[in-house]
């Protein structure tokens, strides 16, 4: 780089309109396309800093790693090249720490780790912070953005699906509120079990959401799907969200959401 050079005038391109944008206008827009309000995604400590209170974040299981319980081929070196690439142990980060001065517990999963897919440390990590959440009478928020299943872990990862809905499920007999965020994209595994399961259901813009692919469902069942498809608006649409929220607005919606249900219990 020549000298005087200033790394953020470079010119980034949107992988949905195909504009280019200088990088400091896409961090000036948290990862945000100026143009087009593509979200590209973001990795979970950057979410959860303009999500929480500055000063109020608390790493809960930072130490968890993943197994390798299959003796899967290269799976461990490709488990500490991602965690040399993004300085995380696995897919997901679980925090309690306030939202606009309102406690919460936060579980954030991360797509550059493994496509944000859920072995058993994910899964071992949503359960703990769940149960963390029931224990402490606090509200529970999960971002989620994952491709599903961690296929090195085979039947292991699976059981994940069962274990952390049946830790959602006792924290919300017990009263406690779970928001379910979904960001892109959010698939197979994590969408059949966690994800879909919030008392308040939220998404990003555009977010792709689903089990299988819309190209899979298209070979499967032989038509052509309609416009949109699995992306939050259409799920907005038929009912499965409550509402879509910019990256801009999250920490306000949520912090309004916590005031409305003090304490973490349901309405």
């Amino acid at each position: 780089m020549r000298e005087g050079k200033i790394p953020t005038a470079r010119k980034v391109p949107c992988p949905q309109c195909g504009e280019d944008s200088s990088a400091l206008d896409w961090s000036r827009n948290r990862q945000v396309c100026p143009r087009c309000g593509f979200h590209k995604p973001i990795g979970a400590y950057y979410r959860l800093s303009i999500i929480l209170d500055p000063g109020t974040f608390q790493e809960l299981e930072e130490k968890l790693e993943p197994a390798d319980p299959l003796n899967f081929p290269g799976y461990p070196a490709k488990l500490a090249v991602r965690e040399e690439e993004t300085g995380l142990r696995d897919a997901a980060v679980a925090a309690v720490g306030k939202i606009m001065g309102r406690k919460a517990v936060c579980v954030v999963l991360d797509s550059r780790f493994f496509m944000g897919s859920m072995g058993t440390a994910v899964g071992e990590k949503v359960t703990r912070a769940a149960e963390y959440a029931t224990r402490r009478r606090l509200p529970l928020i999960i971002f989620a953005a994952s491709g599903g299943a961690r296929m090195q872990e085979g039947i292991f990862s699976l059981m994940q699906m069962a274990k952390t809905a049946a830790a959602i499920q006792r924290h919300q007999e017990k009263g406690g509120l779970y928001i379910s965020c979904l960001t892109h994209p959010t698939t197979g595994g994590v969408t059949a079990s966690f994800a879909s399961l919030g008392d308040i259901m939220l998404a990003e813009p555009g977010a792709l959401i689903g089990f299988a692919g819309p190209r899979v469902i298209e070979q499967t069942i032989g038509e052509k799907l309609p416009q949109g498809f699995q992306r939050a608006e259409y799920l907005l649409d038929h009912g499965f969200l409550d509402r879509i929220v910019p990256r801009d607005q999250w920490r306000a919606v949520l912090g309004q959401l916590l005031a409305l249900h003090e304490g973490g219990g349901r309405a």
